[in-house]
């Protein structure tokens, strides 16, 4: 059956839920999602019992357990045919610590230490990897992208040299709204793509400079993650890997600019103008990189309630159970519990399948409660269930993701990460139009969120993906203190050991949110829409060539 591109989206959304028979217990099962039992998934996850839930670990055995348990009480269907779980086979690289660095030139030689100054890691699976006097080059944003009319390549060779990269993209650095996305972050703006692109190019080594503010988090954030086990998926696939990538901090960055004798502040302005051209430091780097390696298995966990009429298509929730696990050197608090991320996305997903299972009548669609592994590593089992799908990508509906839930009270508004992408937006609009609440954007785009958690995966192969967080017009303390406490987290407990669960926090704006999403759900599994990205977006050419979109209608003239 044809699926035609629906020109004036809105307005079929506000006919089809209109026209929707919601004889199904709708309201009974939306009022299922309570506070209480959400605390308490919260709670459970979140536990030293849990130790940290990193994946491969005796944590994520306990983590999956107790999601498998959970998913089969709801009368649910283990989700990978007889299977409750995607394995998600893993490699782990572990290097050691006391790596340093040397960064000569002009006459000087600049020692770098390992976690303060720096951090590196390889994604080649090798016991040892060197570069031994690679020249440096700053290449501005480390950006190629056509549509843009902007390459900070053009005119220069990095083949076997490592290049210097600033996070983020030209627009932040000026505001101008007609540069890239101006304040919002495009994923030119990320490091993974920054990654890639010099491997393109044929660098050896990556080094992005870390600025808090367009990075979107602190220095910490990054020691953290990118020290100890890094995992990464074991089918790497064909794409180019530079030798080392990392970071340096900004404090780094200015000395290894002024020995370059260059000024650091005037460089960074450059780099956001048309006119930059990348150039030879003449500084080289030297680090030896030497790696533990072990090979693991992790697992997504599935959980299916099949369609009634239309089981072969179907919509997916998704929420990351993992986080960082333990680390002993910490000391007596060694745990990253990871209560908010994504304790409480996690609980929120067993309570969607909750809802969706005490409904009279299962939905015409399927829907598809999937808890992914690795996302922390950077998004691997939802990478690997987007590379390896169990279920048709061009018959996935749409994905919602969770990943932590209002802690803070109750909104009335809903805050949409990547708002204005698809056509997700009119479903959930007329969803929070039902409930009273407004949307609003993200107000901070510039941290690229909607680039770093588990939906963009379905995304970037053209699947549209909703990804709902916590609003910021607080009912009881208004929105200078709403966000007042996300800056607090993100600042003080996000990736830390203090990341733990609250008794004094408020979940009733969670549940907001959740039955908001359950709406959603509830509307793309009874009915027949067909959702899209917004013209523009750079994944939509990738959906109509996954659905034929352009092939039906050139069929039906």
């Amino acid at each position: 059956m044809l699926r035609p591109i629906l020109t004036t989206f809105a307005i079929v959304v506000v006919a089809a839920i209109a026209a929707c028979d919601r004889g199904d217990g709708f309201e009974q099962a939306s009022q299922s999602i309570m506070a209480a039992n959400l605390d308490q998934g919260i709670r459970d996850l979140s536990a030293d019992s849990m130790g940290g839930r990193a994946p491969a670990s005796w944590g994520e055995e306990r983590t999956v357990r107790y999601l498998q348990k959970k998913f089969e009480a709801l009368g649910l269907e283990p989700g990978n045919g007889i299977s409750w779980v995607q394995e998600v086979p893993l490699v782990s690289l572990t290097a050691d610590p006391d790596m340093g660095a040397v960064i000569q030139g002009r006459g000087t030689a600049n020692r770098l230490q390992h976690a303060l100054d720096f951090v590196a890691v390889t994604e080649r699976v090798v016991e040892e990897i060197a570069l031994d006097r690679s020249e440096l080059v700053f290449v501005g944003y480390g950006i190629v992208a056509p549509e843009f009319g902007w390459n900070d390549y053009e005119g220069v060779d990095v083949t076997g040299r490592t290049v210097v990269a600033l996070v983020n993209d030209p627009g932040y650095a000026t505001g101008d709204e007609a540069l890239f996305n101006g304040r919002s972050m495009t994923y030119y703006g990320r490091w993974t793509y920054k990654y890639e692109e010099a491997a393109r190019q044929g660098a050896d080594g990556v080094l992005i400079v870390h600025q808090t503010g367009p990075a979107g988090y602190p220095w910490a954030v990054v020691e953290a993650g990118w020290s100890g086990p890094q995992f990464m998926l074991a089918e790497t696939g064909d794409a180019p890997l530079a030798k080392v990538q990392g970071w340096i901090s900004e404090e780094t960055a200015r000395t290894v600019f002024a020995q370059a004798r260059l000024d650091f502040d005037a460089r960074a302005a450059q780099a956001a103008t048309r006119d930059f051209a990348a150039y030879e430091m003449g500084l080289d780097l030297s680090l030896t990189l030497r790696n533990s390696i072990e090979r693991s298995t992790s697992r997504n966990v599935l959980a299916l309630l099949p369609g009634s009429t239309r089981p072969e298509e179907l919509v997916i929730y998704t929420a990351h159970w993992d986080h960082l696990g333990t680390d002993p050197a910490l000391g007596a608090d060694s745990i990253y519990n990871g209560a908010l991320d994504n304790s409480t996305g996690t609980s929120g997903l067993v309570q969607m399948a909750g809802a969706f299972a005490a409904l009279r009548k299962a939905p015409a669609r399927s829907v598809l409660f999937m808890a992914v592994t690795a996302e922390e590593q950077g998004l691997l089992g939802t990478a690997h269930y987007a590379s390896h799908p169990v279920y048709p990508l061009d018959a996935t509906v749409a994905t919602v993701n969770m990943d932590g839930l209002n802690i803070w009270g109750p909104t009335s508004d809903l805050t949409v990460v990547g708002y204005g992408m698809s056509e997700l937006d009119d479903v959930l609009q007329a969803a929070a139009d039902a409930a009273g609440r407004t949307l609003s954007p993200d107000p901070e785009p510039e941290k690229g969120r909607y680039f770093r958690s588990d939906h963009f995966e379905f995304a970037k192969r053209g699947v549209p993906s909703l990804y709902p967080n916590a609003g910021v017009q607080n009912l009881e303390h208004g929105e200078e203190w709403a966000r007042e406490r996300r800056e607090e987290y993100t600042r003080d407990h996000y990736h830390k050991p203090s990341d733990e669960y609250d008794p004094s926090w408020n979940l009733e704006g969670a549940v907001q949110d959740l039955r908001l999403m359950f709406s959603v759900g509830h509307a793309l599994a009874t009915g027949d829409l067909w959702p899209n990205w917004r013209e523009g977006t750079e994944f939509k050419a990738r959906r109509d060539e996954m659905m034929g979109y352009e092939a039906d209608a050139i069929s039906e003239e």
